[in-house]
């Protein structure tokens, strides 16, 4: 029986805690491919490290715990989870995603999956009422961020979930942005949560991994298979570093977050910014849905400086926060979606979604928010065109 409540201790004790045979209150690393078996076809569990491995199956008993879904997969990367999941669809499925997703997920969709005749459309899920009408026959499944990349553009989860159920269709969230500290998924009706867990679940930019939580024992049979099958697993290294990386998310993101607040703020204020998108923000489109499902706004903010300041002095100004792809450590982070991380997608249907060329996405650290505001400011000053 637990001896906890609050998701605070379970990212501490959660899944499998300690180990049992040593006494040692962290699950040790079995770095080991193989196992040694007593007889044909007896063993302790564990035949190959592809099948389990007892460091990879703490954390998945982790994520499954954290998100209250029925069970956890580990893999690679955020992508092989990614992958994983819609490997659970066949020739003539068609799969639905936000109208603003991130481009790796565009790009496997529209290079790899429609070459076995699965399909996609891009649709705007906030709109539940448009969203119904697209949900036709050959529908199996609406795959949602939010609040969504780059946009935080907020999809209210709940109303996506019933609609799905109505239609008899799954619905798939990817929670990279928000972690099961600040909004659950499952509990909100969808079927299948992932992550990739490179960000913040790992918090400190050393790991490539991806996660996966199920709400039942059929999902999770068939994603085990799956996992088995293709072999895209998280090595034991890397889980006992997300293991560890998760311990703390709770504390991290309270920090991330108060950053983002005041950096949000300081940015809408701010006489050389046009635009900020931030779902913290009281009169952002879907606050409202997004205080009903989530803790709060996050720690992700994206922006648009005036024409007169240009974007590129702007990186290039820029001396404590980092230019890099990624987002979600410890570390202030910045990008430019259309050449970085959406750079998969099409022009026209960047322009067509928002995300423009003077996009800017910030990913808020946990450093002291005066330095962050000050680099921004004298970054920003930088780049006005004089």
């Amino acid at each position: 029986m637990k001896s906890y409540k609050e998701i605070e201790s379970a990212l501490i004790h959660g899944g499998i805690y300690g180990d049992k045979q040593t006494g040692a209150v962290n699950v040790p690393i079995y770095q080991t491919s193989t196992y040694e078996q007593e007889a044909l076809g007896k063993h302790k569990g564990y035949e190959y490290s592809r099948t389990g491995n007892p460091t990879r199956a703490a954390l998945e008993a982790l994520i499954a715990e954290l998100e209250e879904g029925t069970d956890g997969f580990a893999f690679a990367s955020g992508m092989a989870a990614i992958t994983a999941v819609l490997s659970l669809f066949k020739t003539g499925d068609k799969i639905i995603i936000s109208s603003n997703v991130y481009g790796g997920t565009f790009r496997v969709l529209d290079k790899v999956f429609t070459n076995f005749g699965i399909a996609y459309s891009i649709e705007d899920t906030t709109d539940i009422d448009a969203l119904d009408k697209k949900i036709t026959d050959d529908v199996r499944a609406v795959l949602i961020e939010s609040p969504a990349n780059p946009l935080l553009s907020v999809t209210d989860l709940s109303a996506v979930a019933a609609l799905a159920k109505k239609h008899g269709i799954l619905t798939i969230v990817d929670n990279t942005f928000m972690t099961p500290y600040l909004q659950k998924p499952l509990k909100l009706g969808a079927d299948i949560v992932l992550h990739s867990a490179t960000k913040y679940l790992g918090g400190h930019s050393d790991l490539v991994a991806g996660l996966v939580a199920v709400n039942s024992k059929a999902l999770a049979e068939r994603l085990a298979f799956i996992q088995n099958a293709t072999g895209g697993v998280l090595q034991p290294f890397d889980s006992f570093l997300l293991i560890r990386g998760i311990k703390t998310l709770g504390v991290r993101m309270d920090r991330h977050v108060e950053n983002a607040e005041k950096a949000a703020e300081f940015l809408r204020n701010h006489k050389a910014v046009k635009k900020v998108y931030y779902p913290g923000f009281e009169d952002a489109k879907g606050y409202e849905i997004n205080k009903k499902q989530a803790k709060n706004g996050g720690a992700m903010i994206s922006f648009e400086l005036y024409e007169n300041y240009n974007a590129e002095k702007f990186f290039s100004s820029l001396k404590l926060i980092a230019l890099a792809e990624s987002l979600g450590g410890v570390e202030s982070l910045v990008c430019h979606p259309a050449s970085m991380t959406h750079a998969s997608i099409p022009y026209e249907t960047r322009q067509k979604v928002g995300i423009t060329d003077g996009l800017i996405r910030l990913s808020i650290g946990i450093e002291h928010i005066d330095d962050i505001l000050n680099d921004l400011e004298q970054a920003i000053t930088e780049s006005e065109v004089k």
